[in-house]
């Protein structure tokens, strides 16, 4: 499957300029498609055909082949997409979509093949739901691009509502940019119009993405590729007077600048064009504040006190100094963020309060394990600490509650937190 798209991404890769109008044949291929059914996670929730990735599996060949059929013949239809919410750290809830098992098969088998020609196009400072970039490559380059460029300002922009307000014309023409197969065209619209499905009300609109779908954040990237990715580049090379690093990991990103001017012309110079596309930055939440080697002297001088911080990717970016006093870019778990994660495990310990302790403590170690993983960086030992603490103060509170003749000492509980 790899070899059928190197010359994909060879013409990609040597013509800037290519239009590629025989893709189709890459989707509804049977090998991409059961390989497209193995990366899904076995546990997801159901869609509204209610399909299960155990059920779909057990007659899988029959499936695949039935499937690529109708893909070939343009067959297909698309499900609308089940609406469900997950709560915020800020106390308000996520709405995503849940599409049905073949969409999602589909829309990886999709994703992949373009890729193939996107991957040669995005710019480097992307680095949101790609493969080989993380979110921890996206934090490095904020460290890196704030310590070793000359950055005395930051510019932290939130895009409000971004995946409610891509417009769908221009989503497609940004597509069309690349792909010319009338059919995958004509397959990506079919799912930005399948409508979302709630409390049996089925809506659609001619603007907005859903979350959660496989090729959501491949569209989210061809989409702020064009309308902003391109025109940062053009933008620092044209108008900027200083250095300036820009960031970017999906629809969250930060830009830092050596001069004030060059940061508060960038800011409305920003505004404006993402307002071409249907996009605005939250007023509430995009804030230029100073931050950089110079800012704690510099803001000293002045008398206005220690550098403010900014919020990226759940952590909170610092101005701090090694210990033999080089400045570092310090980063934290983000108090929303903390706060935001012990609810969920709140509600996941109460599901189990009166399954065996070896259990309870298994699904904790898996979560404090989890977090350990995404916010282990150098200098927040602490942060996990208190987020360790917490779920173990939750866990001794459900222990305590199972029997309301028992209480469980400390002592015992430090030996159950270790084992």
């Amino acid at each position: 499957m790899g070899t059928a798209l190197d010359g994909i991404r060879q013409t990609a890769r040597g013509r800037r300029d290519a239009k590629f109008t025989t893709l189709m044949h890459h989707v509804y291929a049977i090998e991409r498609l059961e390989h497209a059914y193995f990366a899904l996670r076995r546990d997801a929730a159901g869609g509204v055909d209610g399909q299960t990735w155990t059920s779909y599996g057990q007659a899988l060949q029959a499936n695949s082949r039935d499937l690529s059929d109708r893909l070939a013949r343009g067959g297909y239809r698309p499900h609308p997409v089940k609406r469900a919410y997950i709560d915020k750290p800020d106390g308000g809830q996520r709405a995503l979509g849940v599409p049905a098992l073949e969409d999602k098969i589909v829309q990886r088998a999709a994703a992949e093949v373009m890729n193939a020609i996107y991957e040669q196009d995005f710019l480097g400072f992307s680095y949101g739901f790609r493969p080989g970039k993380s979110a921890h490559n996206a934090l490095d380059a904020v460290a890196v691009g704030v310590s070793t460029r000359r950055v005395n300002w930051i510019l932290d922009a939130d895009i409000s509502k971004f995946f409610d307000t891509i417009e769908h014309d221009w989503l497609m023409k940004f597509i069309e940019h690349r792909v010319a197969d009338a059919r995958l065209l004509r397959l990506i619209r079919k799912w930005l119009h399948a409508g979302v499905l709630e409390d049996g009300r089925l809506t659609q609109s001619e603007v907005g993405t859903v979350q959660g779908g496989s090729i959501s954040p491949l569209l989210t990237n061809i989409y702020l590729h064009y309308a902003f990715d391109l025109w940062v580049k053009q933008w620092r090379g044209r108008h900027a007077r200083g250095d300036v690093i820009v960031v970017r990991f999906a629809d969250d990103w930060v830009a830092g600048f050596q001069f004030r001017d060059d940061a508060e012309r960038f800011a409305r110079a920003v505004t404006e064009r993402l307002g071409q596309f249907g996009l605005a930055l939250h007023p509430e939440k995009t804030r230029l504040i100073e931050f950089g080697r110079f800012a704690r002297d510099n803001r000293g001088r002045r008398g206005q006190g220690k550098p403010q911080t900014f919020d990226f990717l759940g952590f909170t970016h610092c101005c701090g100094t090694t210990r033999k006093g080089k400045f570092m870019v310090l980063r934290f778990t983000s108090a929303k963020r903390l706060r935001g994660k012990l609810p969920a495990v709140k509600i996941g310990l109460k599901r189990r309060m009166h399954r065996p302790i070896a259990e309870q403590g298994q699904y904790l170690r898996a979560v404090v394990a989890g977090h350990g993983r995404y916010f282990g960086v150098p200098c927040n030992g602490a942060r996990l600490r208190v987020f360790r603490f917490q779920v173990a103060r939750l866990w001794h509170r459900t222990l305590c509650h199972r029997s309301q003749s028992h209480h469980l000492s400390w002592r015992r509980m430090y030996r159950l937190i270790a084992h």
